[in-house]
């Protein structure tokens, strides 16, 4: 049977090439057999519905499981208590597969919805005596509770959970409840909007901590391709390939998939990549990462509404990329909660870093896009493309003259705070509608800060190193000069690029050639 990298839905292992996920499955059944209740919480496309099915087929051997999911109940189901018993009765009677025949004829009646004394307490009894009556333990799993959040049925519904989980000892509950959601339930009130009030009293709180990593390493990533190469034997390096797609995922399940998919499908058609030889290359890995990060999929729509539904949230991403200011990790702070539950951020040495490198060049893109309209130095840009290239080649050094040229005459005249926040995103800016349709770029993680960023360029094939930095003195440049040194070996290049805002008055603009041992720097001034 054929199998493809799927990023449509759930993955099945007869269909899609998947990690491995025997090992988080066994932490998860352990903390069932301590009868726990808890929540896996992650943000879009994390993989949530693949590992609970998963985990279904797990359990089935041991425990009854009765997997629901709450997208299969509607808005209308949730107004009032009763048209909520119908609901949920509905679903627990398709989804149960050995049930007492009592609580079967109990449910039926409910979920016809006829009976207006039918509440959720008299629901949670019958409940209640279907886990007395099944000789096994039963595992209540339940997918996108999102679709109830800010209601106070489910509110109600958690806290009859709540009430049997803490009276189990003296009479018989479910084993476990799992419940599965990009929010996190036990905090399921709060509305962090300035305009709404803020509430945190979810009857949730009995949760356990759900600590298992759901992200790929790249031992994930490289069992999954070893699978693949064993099917299609392209004769990829795994280990290479695997790095390189940890590097720019940080393992985000979707976009693990989402590369490898463009890989194995997409690259075909076009005519530098013959055969699935060439495809499953470092440059074929570059390829499928441009396409992949200007496509406007499912995900980045999600984390885009949530930018432009969360102002404040949007200030200090837009700040932490383009202006490099550390971000202290507070997961107290209700938009670091809001970050990294919709996936944007993540806590790296008690600082707030973007998640992934993908991530940062989807977000760089759409901040720099909304001011292509009125940007005068994109215009400036998209005007002089085609001196720009030279026989499929980018002509770094052509474009660092020209900005400079540019940006001094446009912006000369503006002072030391408009361009420490403004210098770095105008020169991408600027860079956008040469490179567009053919190139890419990303920024290196660990070079962005209020000083430094490097900008690696991709453009028909080959890479080009620029890092942007502040003007702090001849010292602080010369060291500038070895670490892009220093950079450009870990990129097997020998000519690298500068840019250096510089702030002094008396400062002399313009671009020049140093040769740092065996490699060429081009460094411009601005």
């Amino acid at each position: 049977m054929y199998r493809s990298f799927n990023t449509d839905g759930c993955c099945e292992r007869e269909l899609n090439y998947m990690v491995d996920l025997s090992g988080r499955l066994e932490k998860i059944r352990e903390m069932i057999e301590k009868e726990k209740y808890f929540t896996v919480n992650r943000a879009r496309q994390y993989g949530k519905t693949t590992m609970l099915n998963a985990l279904a087929e797990e359990l089935r051997e041991e425990y009854e499981v009765i997997s629901l999911d709450f997208q299969g109940i509607s808005c209308a189901d949730f107004e009032s208590e009763q048209s909520f018993v119908a609901a949920f009765s509905r679903q627990i009677l398709m989804y149960s597969e050995n049930m007492p025949e009592d609580v079967r004829k109990e449910l039926t009646l409910y979920a016809a919805g006829t009976a207006r004394e039918v509440t959720l307490s008299v629901l949670f009894i019958t409940l209640s005596e279907m886990c007395i009556q099944t000789e096994k333990g039963i595992v209540l799993i339940i997918d996108e509770v999102d679709s109830a959040a800010n209601n106070q049925v489910f509110i109600d519904f958690l806290a009859q959970i709540r009430f049997y989980y803490l009276k189990r000892r003296k009479r018989r509950t479910f084993q476990s409840v799992i419940l599965a959601g990009v929010y996190d339930i036990r905090n399921i009130r709060r509305k962090i909007r300035p305009d709404e009030q803020h509430w945190q009293n979810s009857p949730w709180n009995i949760a356990a901590d759900f600590d298992i990593n759901m992200s790929f390493i790249v031992e994930d990533i490289a069992g999954m391709l070893g699978e693949y190469e064993a099917d299609h034997h392209t004769g990829m390096d795994v280990g290479e390939i695997s790095r390189l797609i940890f590097d720019y995922t940080s393992g985000y399940p979707f976009l693990v998939s989402r590369l490898c998919k463009v890989m194995d499908e997409k690259l075909k058609d076009i005519e530098t990549f013959p055969d699935q030889s060439s495809v499953w290359t470092r440059a074929g890995f570059f390829e499928a990462e441009k396409i992949v990060v200007k496509e406007n999929n499912t995900l980045y729509q999600s984390l885009i509404e949530k930018l432009n539904s969360y102002p404040q949230l949007r200030r200090v991403l837009y700040e932490l990329l383009f202006t490099g200011k550390p971000i202290p990790y507070a997961a107290t702070n209700d938009y670091i909660q809001v970050a990294e539950m919709f996936g944007f951020i993540r806590n790296e040495k008690e600082m707030a870093v973007i998640s992934n490198r993908i991530f940062e060049t989807v977000l760089y893109n759409f901040f720099i896009s909304e001011e292509f309209a009125l940007s005068r130095i994109y215009n400036a840009g998209a005007q002089e493309k085609n001196q720009f290239i030279i026989g499929g080649h980018l002509n770094v050094r052509r474009i660092l003259e020209k900005f400079v040229e540019t940006f001094d005459f446009l912006y000369g005249d503006k002072d030391e705070t408009f361009l420490e926040e403004a210098g770095r995103r105008y020169f991408l800016l600027f860079l956008k509608p040469i490179i567009n349709g053919i190139g890419n770029y990303s920024i290196e993680p660990e070079t962005r800060n209020n000083e430094r960023m490097d900008l690696v360029i991709y453009y028909g094939g080959e890479q080009y190193i620029c890092e942007l930095k502040i003007w702090r003195g001849n010292a602080y440049n010369e060291r500038g000069e070895e670490q892009l040194s220093a950079y450009l070996d870990y990129f097997h290049l020998k000519k690298g690029y500068m840019l250096s805002f510089n702030f002094n008055r008396k400062k002399e603009i313009g671009v020049r050639e140093i040769t740092l041992g065996d490699k060429v720097l081009i460094e411009a001034v601005v």
